[in-house]
């Protein structure tokens, strides 16, 4: 006698306006006021409450066009370790659920609460539960999606925002996916929907009902694959835990374009102190530099080494993100963002790099800085040449 097949259960929990939440949180003068977090007339908008979105400010907008649409909006800046601290406890609540939680950023993840039914309830039950206690411990609030697949529990989640549940059953995944215009389709960004525009494609039915040899010889295999099956609501990934991080990086945009080489390579080596310091706090290492530039014109280069062995020094950074700019041969070109990003990311110490005292002698005076830091405060110890007064930094 076969086994009967268990129907997967998957959440999708995005918090409600995160950013902008944990700030009136902290400030409850600022509840009911439209508020925006993104400061500095070069920044982006990071976030931004529902008051605020009333007058169409959203995420990844500049800043100066958010004030001229609500001059009358407060701006904040930033705080990271807030969110970072926020998000840690609401992905502990997440964890009590079900051991598997795949954080997408601070303030989302998947989970899957299949096996976790018998103790907690069905899918609907336990994001009540989890709303609820999100709720009461942190004081914010949160939207999930309840569906059998990844791809319709996001949809679900989107739809139901801000502070709402959705389910969506198996019998009405049709119903709820194919009236969607084609851009709720996962990889339909502002190139694909121009291709399937001129198709005539506007809604997820009409991809559906487009035959999948058409959609690959248009868009390409990948593509024209991936929303063939999306468009009918197939989605087999699985929830995926304890995800190694990918990447860590630092970026700034600046009040005004610089063009001094000299002003350049300070900004890049604070990005590269910023970026190694975490790097160390998390005990990992990064076999690849990668430096990005974006120019007054929005033009973005980057470029990137790769090493035989993992670094986690500021020094050694900086100097390979040095001469990745310097190789550029761009002095006196004008530019407004600048960062610094580690990838290929490994848990375990390169032994090659306790063979050389002067390397020794770097990683033991970065030790002693993230000390220092840590007992007197981030600004306590800085590189000679970064102490000419503050430039408002920035975070990716």
């Amino acid at each position: 006698m076969s086994e009967e097949l268990v129907q997967a259960t998957i959440l999708h929990v995005d918090m409600d306006a995160f950013y902008a939440s944990v700030a009136e949180l902290d400030n409850p003068q600022y509840k009911g006021k439209a508020l925006v977090v993104g400061a500095g007339v070069r920044g982006v908008v990071l976030s931004a409450n529902y008051e605020a979105r009333k007058f169409g400010i959203r995420a990844a907008m500049p800043v100066g066009r958010a004030k001229r649409m609500a001059p009358h909006a407060i701006f904040i800046a930033p705080e990271h370790h807030r969110y970072a601290e926020i998000s840690e406890r609401v992905m502990t609540i997440f964890n009590s659920f079900t051991p598997l939680v795949e954080p997408i950023s601070l303030d989302e993840a998947f989970l899957d609460v299949t096996g976790a039914q018998k103790l907690f309830g069905d899918g609907r039950e336990i994001a009540a539960k989890i709303r609820a206690q999100v709720e009461q411990e942190e004081g914010i609030t949160c939207s999930v999606g309840i569906a059998q697949s990844k791809f319709i529990a996001k949809l679900a989640s989107q739809h139901c925002k801000p502070n709402g549940m959705l389910e969506i059953k198996s019998d009405r995944i049709l119903e709820f996916l194919h009236p969607l215009p084609v851009r709720a389709l996962w990889g339909v960004g502002p190139k694909t929907a121009e291709s399937l525009d001129r198709l005539g494609l506007h809604t997820v039915a009409d991809i559906a009902n487009t035959p999948r040899s058409t959609l690959v010889r248009a868009l390409g295999d990948a593509t024209g694959e991936s929303l063939y099956e999306l468009a009918w609501g197939r989605d087999y990934r699985n929830v995926i835990s304890d995800e190694p991080e990918k990447s860590i990086g630092n970026e700034e945009t600046f009040a005004r374009d610089i063009d001094s080489p000299e002003e350049i390579l300070a900004e890049f080596l604070r990005m590269a102190e910023k970026a190694t310091a975490r790097l160390r706090e998390r005990g990992l290492f990064a076999k690849t530099v990668t430096m990005k530039i974006k120019f007054a014109d929005f033009t973005t280069l980057s470029r990137a080494k790769t090493l035989p062995i993992g670094i986690d020094g500021t020094h050694e950074t900086y100097e390979i993100v040095k001469k990745l700019y310097l190789a550029l041969h761009n002095e006196g070109a004008r530019i407004r963002l600048v960062g610094v990003s580690l990838s290929n990311l490994l848990d375990e110490a390169p032994v090659q790099l306790e063979l050389g005292a002067r390397e020794r002698g770097w990683r033991d005076a970065d030790t002693a800085i993230d000390k220092a830091k840590a007992r007197f405060g981030g600004g306590s110890v800085r590189p000679g040449r970064l102490i000419t007064g503050d430039s408002g930094e920035g975070e990716a």
